[in-house]
């Protein structure tokens, strides 16, 4: 796998570049702002971006809507945006495109060198991950959505680890339910939350988008 990466702190992005390396994740280009990395993605090709939300001149959300635009123009890049703080928006647009291969983790998961390069995977193989500290922040905010108000406890929780990017049995695990309880759950999301058997390749990645956009 071959990523580019766009991180400011210097820091960060040595300890990105080292952590990668000693896991046969190829860093093709480090940048530090949304033109440079539109450059890098132009020249290297990569098979994945590791995208700061907030890089120079203004420190507000240049990474981010650089990576959003080359989305726009390389449909289905995985992307994995960092950031230091949980911003429910720019959750909500990585998601927005129903394609999958995104993933949004604060900083401070970097440190857990096993389960940050895990996410890079899965996002890499076209998966969805959201940070567990964004999912905590959603699930205790007042919610109007009646879609996912509507369902269990149960349900609620796989929805979650959904969320976080956990395939089934990963959630069967978590939760120490057999794979057929899994499947069970999933498919009463489906269907509560109104997605049709049609979208079989995105409808993790719509109900997520569904349960984040009741969070607000």
């Amino acid at each position: 796998m071959r990523v580019v990466i766009a991180e400011d702190n210097v820091l960060l992005s040595a300890g990105l570049e080292l952590i990668l390396g000693t896991k046969d994740i190829e860093v093709a280009a480090v940048v530090t702002d949304g033109p440079g990395l539109l450059e890098a993605v132009a020249r290297h090709r990569p098979d994945a971006l590791i995208v700061d939300v907030r890089l120079p001149p203004t420190f507000r959300d240049e990474g981010i809507r650089a990576a959003l635009k080359i989305r726009q123009s390389h449909p289905g890049l995985p992307l994995l945006v960092l950031s230091q703080y949980v911003e429910k928006v720019y959750a909500r647009e990585l998601l927005s495109d129903g394609s999958g291969g995104v993933g949004y983790l604060l900083k401070d998961r970097v440190g857990r060198v096993g389960e940050f390069v895990g996410a890079l995977r899965r996002v890499a193989a076209g998966g969805t991950v959201m940070d567990p500290e964004v999912v905590a922040q959603l699930m205790t905010a007042t919610g109007r959505g009646a879609a996912v108000d509507s369902l269990t406890a149960r349900e609620r929780e796989v929805l979650t680890l959904m969320a976080r990017g956990l395939g089934n049995k990963d959630i069967g695990e978590r939760l120490f339910i057999t794979d057929n309880a899994v499947h069970k759950h999933i498919g009463n999301i489906f269907a509560k939350l109104g997605l049709p058997v049609a979208d079989k390749g995105h409808r993790r990645v719509l109900a997520v988008l569904t349960y984040l956009d009741s969070r607000d």
